[in-house]
C-alpha cells in the first residue's frame, strides 16, 4: 500500500497551502475531485510549472511568476478511513482514470469506488498522458476493448510512474498534519 501511518506525502503548487479546501478541488483529474499528494518530492517539484501554468491561465496569478511552492504533509490514520490503493496501473486504473478524465465512459468504475475517502496509485505524469488522451479517444481502438487496454497499458508499462494520493472527503482531509511549505525558483 502506497500509503502508511507517518508518511510524508508532497503537493507542488502555485501556492503554499496551509489549510486544504476541498471545494477548490476540480473535477477531470485522474481519481476525480479531491486534494492530491504525490509521494515523491521530485514530482511535486515537477508539477509546480503545471499548476503555474493553469493558474496564469485562469487570471489568478501574474504571468511572469517564476516560482511555486511544495508543500509537505504527514500523514496520521487517526480516524476510520476508507483506503483505495491499486496496485498497478494496469486495466482497473486505466478504466477508473480515463473515466474520470472523460465523462459518459467507466461509469461503473467510478460507482464503484465512490465509497472511498482516499484514493491512491500512480501518477499519469506528462510523459503517460498522451498515452491516456490517445486511448480516451481511441486511438487504439474503442476504450475498453481488449485491443486497446493492451495497447494502453504495454506503452504505459516502460514508465516508472510515481504515487499519488487523492484525499476525497473531509474525513480525509483530518488525517494529514501540515509540515512546511519550501519555495521553489524555477
Amino acid at each position: 500500500m502506497i500509503i502508511k501511518n507517518g508518511i510524508s506525502l508532497y503537493h507542488g503548487s502555485y501556492a503554499k497551502i496551509e489549510k486544504i479546501n476541498l471545494d477548490n478541488c476540480l473535477d477531470g483529474k485522474d481519481f476525480g475531485a479531491g486534494f492530491y499528494l504525490a509521494t515523491d518530492y521530485s514530482q511535486a517539484v515537477k508539477f509546480i510549472k503545471t499548476s503555474i501554468a493553469k493558474a496564469v491561465k485562469n487570471r489568478i496569478i501574474k504571468a511572469d511568476t517564476d516560482a511555486g511552492y511544495v508543500t509537505e504533509f504527514k500523514f496520521m490514520k487517526a480516524c476510520d478511513v476508507n483506503v483505495y490503493d491499486f496496485k498497478k496501473a494496469g486495466k482497473e486504473w486505466l478504466h477508473y482514470v480515463a473515466g474520470n478524465r472523460k465523462k459518459g465512459i467507466f461509469e461503473e468504475e467510478i460507482r464503484k469506488l465512490q465509497k472511498y475517502d482516499i484514493i491512491c496509485g500512480k501518477i499519469a505524469n506528462d510523459a503517460t498522458n498522451r498515452v491516456i488522451t490517445a486511448y480516451i479517444n481511441n486511438a487504439y481502438g474503442k476504450a475498453g476493448s481488449p485491443l486497446a487496454d493492451r495497447t494502453a497499458i504495454n506503452l504505459l508499462i516502460p514508465n516508472k510512474l510515481s504515487g499519488q494520493v487523492c484525499f476525497k472527503t473531509q474525513k480525509s482531509i483530518s488525517c494529514l498534519a501540515f509540515v512546511r511549505a519550501e519555495e521553489i525558483v524555477l
